[in-house]
């Protein structure tokens, strides 16, 4: 039970912080996690307008917003240290690490949109950059364990760095296999959409 209320203490500890962040803290913290909070949002509402309208999806599709909301919660925690305590360190490299990670990140979802219309051209893009998102992910990993094992991080901004590799993995798979199995669901959904 002491190590509950101590990992409690230490996650507000953490959150707070976010009264550190200076105006270029706020406004990279607000854009990064509003882009990531509006994907969940366009996401969900495209899955609910066609639940709502009868559309049958595949059960595992709805992996992809329960993914997106568990990566969501993790940054918006793991910003806070980025942004402050653990600023200067990850200047040392794992900030550039952290941008190629975002951009196959991004650029996979933006191809596995693409892709229900060009199909063909985009798989193997798609496909890598998914590839690409996972690796530098994993070598992100490791640079936070060295941190961490060199007290240079601590288990709050570990647990978070947890729940963004689970969400991003339930979320960019499950739409792989969406995708792979033809958008089930998306035609119907988007009949919808254009009424």
């Amino acid at each position: 039970m002491n190590e509950v209320k101590l990992f409690f203490d230490d996650f507000k500890t953490y959150v707070g912080r976010v009264g550190l962040f200076n105006g270029k803290d706020w406004l990279v913290y607000i854009i990064w996690n509003g882009l990531m909070f509006g994907l969940l949002i366009v996401v969900s509402s495209f899955l609910y307008l066609g639940f709502k309208n009868g559309v049958q999806y595949p059960n595992y599709v709805w992996n992809i917003p329960i993914g997106i909301f568990c990566f969501v919660i993790a940054i918006a925690i793991d910003t806070i240290g980025h942004r402050t305590i653990y600023k200067e360190v990850l200047k040392q490299g794992e900030a550039l690490i952290h941008h190629m990670t975002i951009f196959s990140g991004i650029t996979s979802v933006v191809l596995l949109c693409l892709a229900y219309s060009h199909s063909e051209i985009v798989r193997i893009p798609a496909l890598v950059f998914i590839f690409l998102s996972v690796v530098y992910s994993f070598f992100d990993e490791a640079l936070h364990w060295h941190r961490y094992l060199t007290a240079n991080s601590d288990r709050i901004e570990m647990w978070s760095h947890f729940f963004i590799l689970v969400g991003h993995l339930i979320m960019i798979l499950s739409w792989w296999k969406w995708y792979d199995g033809g958008y089930i669901g998306v035609a119907d959904t988007l009949m919808w959409l254009s009424k």
